[in-house]
């Protein structure tokens, strides 16, 4: 059964020993950051911890929710990420049946997908608390994570807009700085869809209305994350993973449905005619300081919360911290929709270390001269996958999750005169490296075996293998030689 909101997860959290309460009085300004960054760094993520003594608060700040792979596990409800990803696969890829048979045996799937639907109620306990008036976001403890940030950050907020033209949904994962007790600077990336809602507005000479969700269901968290097509809901990928539709309210002073036992709800709206404002520095996932830059304000017109809220938060900065394995969880559940896409991909990998978009380690079923280079071009092309700074392909048999054999391979199989190709393309907005923001080169690497139709002059030697007759042998002795 799915969780009717954070608390109730946080309940099963604590069945199952993986929420840490911390009773000493801590400040929200970097101490937070600090003990949960020092818990991230522990083997396997460390707990989910919940402050209860916040200085200047009584509210608790909860952090570190999923970082860890078992945490991902029980908030998404999936033992094998994989089965989301296929879900999500007939969604986009729905099947179209020839025969009447075909169709009687849709409607179970017709029925489940049904069931998955944002379902509207008329009340929910985000509005046992509604401030229009006096309203101050600092009232709740708003962290700020690293000493030279430019304020305090929302960090694990669902950001919600409607496409002004087509009106279709958009929850997105965006840091939201605080300039004021009625003001926020929104982090809309180039390349997010948040950012094309607040262009069109502008082409429009509309305001766009804007919610911030925090906590709720923890699905809802980790979808607002998920790189899905614009044309897909996040609520209603929610819904899929849940088997049953999330419940949504209409907004009070905006034309927005969000999650109606979220912990606390803030609604507001951009007026795009207004110039964009400072936002930044912040201390990113990146491991660095991203610098000041123009984004849109948010003016808040009104703030909702449950009695006694959670204030839900994540810290990002140098790798490993939370989002590592909420990465990881994407990771999982998309490789369905590449190999739909590319039959050849055995798996990937996008590391932590990495940041996630500036390593890709594919493994794939070569089958003729420059394979690896046709997958490479092909991966470029979806997505968000666009931003990948280094592709390195490699054959079926490299387990791309283990370093070593990555190293191994990479290493023994490069040429670099010969294997390596410089491209150019988008690169992600936080890339400082390049001398353009969100343009620059990329590297595609073919650590595959090489064959002679890619200019290969010599014989490709064989990989040491031991005989399996002598594997077996020595199988039958093991447990006897005290090893």
């Amino acid at each position: 059964m799915p969780y009717k909101d954070l608390r109730e997860f946080l309940k099963r959290l604590e069945k199952e020993n993986e929420l840490a309460r911390i009773r000493e009085e801590v400040s929200p300004i970097l101490e937070i950051t600090e003990i949960t960054d020092r818990v991230c760094k522990m083997p396997g993520g460390g707990k989910a911890l919940l402050f209860e003594r916040v200085k200047g608060y009584s509210t608790p700040v909860l952090t570190n929710l999923l970082g860890s792979e078992r945490r991902i596990k029980l908030a998404l409800g999936y033992e094998n990420l994989e089965d989301i990803g296929w879900k999500l696969y007939k969604l986009l890829r729905p099947e179209i049946p020839h025969t009447f048979l075909d169709k009687l045996k849709r409607l179970p799937e017709l029925k489940k997908l049904n069931d998955s639907l944002p379902r509207i109620v008329k009340d929910g306990s985000i509005r046992e608390n509604i401030k229009r008036e006096r309203i101050d976001i600092l009232e709740f403890p708003v962290l700020q994570c690293w000493p030279k940030d430019g304020g305090r950050y929302i960090t694990f907020g669902q950001t919600i807009t409607k496409d002004p033209e087509s009106g279709i949904r958009n929850v997105g994962l965006y840091r939201i700085q605080v300039l004021s007790p009625t003001e926020l600077a929104l982090h809309w990336q180039i390349h997010k869809d948040g950012n094309h809602h607040y262009w069109k507005a502008k082409r429009l000479g509309k305001r766009l209305e804007v919610a911030i969700a925090i906590g709720g269901d923890p699905v809802l968290s980790y979808v607002a994350s998920a790189p899905l097509p614009p044309e897909v809901d996040e609520y209603l990928f929610a819904g899929l993973i849940r088997e049953e539709g999330v419940e949504l309210i209409k907004g009070i002073t905006v034309d927005l449905e969000y999650p109606a036992h979220a912990e606390i709800v803030i609604e507001g709206y951009v007026d795009p005619s207004e110039p964009l404002v400072d936002e930044g520095p912040f201390g990113d996932h990146t491991g660095f300081y991203t610098p000041v830059d123009k984004y849109p304000k948010m003016h808040i017109t009104a703030i909702l919360h449950r009695n006694n809220p959670i204030y839900l938060a994540t810290i990002v900065g140098k790798p490993p911290q939370e989002d590592k394995y909420i990465g990881w969880a994407t990771e999982r559940i998309f490789l369905p929709l590449i190999k739909f896409n590319l039959p050849e991909v055995v798996d990937y990998h996008l590391p932590a270390e990495g940041c996630f978009h500036n390593f890709c380690f594919v493994s794939i079923k070569k089958r003729y001269p420059g394979h690896a280079f046709k997958t490479a071009y092909a991966l470029l092309g979806l997505g968000l996958m666009s931003l990948t700074k280094h592709i390195v392909v490699f054959d079926e048999d490299i387990d791309v999750h283990d370093f070593g054999q990555v190293l191994w391979a990479w290493g023994n199989n490069v040429d670099p005169s010969r294997d390596v190709l410089i491209l150019k393309g988008p690169i992600d907005a936080l890339d400082h490296s390049t001398n353009q923001v969100g343009f620059g080169g990329k590297m595609v690497i073919d650590a595959t075996t090489k064959w002679k139709e890619e200019g290969y002059t010599r014989e490709w030697p064989e990989v040491i293998e031991m005989s399996q007759e002598v594997k077996k042998r020595i199988d039958s002795l093991w447990n006897r030689l005290g090893l």
